[in-house]
């Protein structure tokens, strides 16, 4: 298991002011060419998708996904990662909840994967309140598109559309932590061909933080 980052008392400050934080080269070296090696393997299993969510103002997706459900009986490592205990103590000190995996064996792992010219994730907030975002694949610039667009304690998903909207860049390794039920948050789309953008998201529950969506079942987005 990687060595996670130190516990600091900045790093809660930080996330419950902005809902996100990113946590730059959080896996590296032998890490993160086995969990490469396992999403690349895992993608064969996933399947495209390119619609617009009605229920979001016709906010798009296209990507290929694979839900937890298949992901769970495909796969050792991701389980073991998500369940590490010093990666769940690193996430309870940073998010002060006191959180596991997700219930819904669907939602709790998921693959994601931007592979085409315009691919993007579009606007949306969780089910859940936790998401671990782990990147293996990502466009070296920020021009190429791909990147996290955010608004921390959004009332609303128009706000993305305001200048309150935040833009993160990752490189692979890079990981970070979203207040994912309060913070909107979507994907830019990939600008031209032969980018990929291919990223893990592990979601996490805690007591009373749930809260029902008006978007598609997990079953849906995922299959």
């Amino acid at each position: 298991m990687p060595v996670w980052p130190v516990h600091s008392e900045e790093l809660p400050e930080h996330f419950a002011r902005d809902g996100y934080l990113r946590l730059p080269g959080l896996l590296a070296g032998q890490d993160l060419a086995e969990l490469t090696a396992e999403l690349r393997r895992l993608e064969g299993l996933g399947k495209r998708r390119d619609f617009a969510m009605a229920c979001m103002d016709g906010s798009p997706r296209r990507m290929t996904t694979l839900g937890g459900h298949v992901i769970a009986a495909e796969s050792g490592l991701i389980p073991q990662l998500a369940t590490d205990t010093a990666l769940l103590a690193l996430l309870q000190h940073i998010s002060r909840l006191e959180i596991s995996l997700a219930p819904d064996p669907v939602e709790r792992f998921v693959l994601n994967v931007l592979h085409q010219e315009s691919d993007t994730h579009g606007a949306h907030v969780d089910d859940y309140p936790i998401a671990l975002v782990l990147f293996t694949e990502a466009p070296a610039s920020p021009d190429d598109g791909g990147l996290l667009e955010y608004v921390p304690h959004a009332s609303s998903l128009d706000q993305l559309n305001t200048s309150a909207a935040r833009r993160a860049h990752h490189a692979p390794g890079d990981a970070y932590l979203l207040r994912a039920d309060t913070t909107a948050h979507r994907v830019t789309p990939l600008r031209r061909p032969g980018l990929r953008r291919t990223v893990l998201n592990i979601a996490y529950a805690a007591p009373g933080r749930e809260h029902a969506t008006t978007a598609p079942s997990a079953a849906l987005l995922y299959g």
